[in-house]
């Protein structure tokens, strides 16, 4: 949602031997690297955290957060680089090995001490979307990520800054 991740995510796939049109995103990399016949150790080996850069606009929109999150389902190690290499520092940042498996909403907000009605999620996936009504909470598609595909009710944000608007 924050970073255009898609090349930086299927790199080690490619140099692993999984031809591109193999590849598919939204998941867990355990879950991913396990359908695709590949560690997860090997997988990390060839991950390259400098290949994800921010979409167009998502560093402004951080800059004028007071209290943010990430919630996602990278690996932590990618994650956790990432952000550093970014200079971004989240209220919480959570991957999926904070999960056990596909990432949820639930200890995001025990870990930020909210409730579902006080957080507007904002994700690029059908699994995001499904986290978001899981729990009860507002949910904005980052439409600036041209992966992200809506459905009937979704709103969509079209800027990154444009979740400003959104925010009470």
């Amino acid at each position: 949602t924050l970073l255009d991740s898609d090349a930086a995510l299927a790199a080690p796939f490619i140099a692993l031997g999984i031809p591109m049109q193999q590849i598919t995103f939204g998941h867990t990399l355990a879950d991913e690297c396990t359908r695709l016949g590949i560690e997860v150790d090997d997988y990390l080996a060839t991950y390259d955290d400098q290949l994800a850069m921010p979409f167009a606009g998502v560093e402004g929109l951080v800059a004028k957060l007071d209290r943010w999150a990430v919630c996602s389902n990278k690996h932590q190690l990618a994650g956790h680089a990432e952000l550093a290499r970014l200079g971004w520092m989240p209220d919480v940042a959570m991957f999926a090995d904070s999960f056990g498996g596909p990432k949820h909403l639930g200890p995001m907000l025990d870990a930020l001490d909210l409730r579902a009605d006080e957080v507007l999620f904002v994700g690029d996936t059908d699994h995001d979307r499904d986290c978001a009504e899981a729990i009860g909470c507002r949910f904005a598609l980052a439409g600036w990520n041209p992966r992200a595909s809506s459905v009937v009710g979704d709103l969509v944000v079209g800027r990154p800054l444009d979740v400003l608007d959104l925010l009470d």
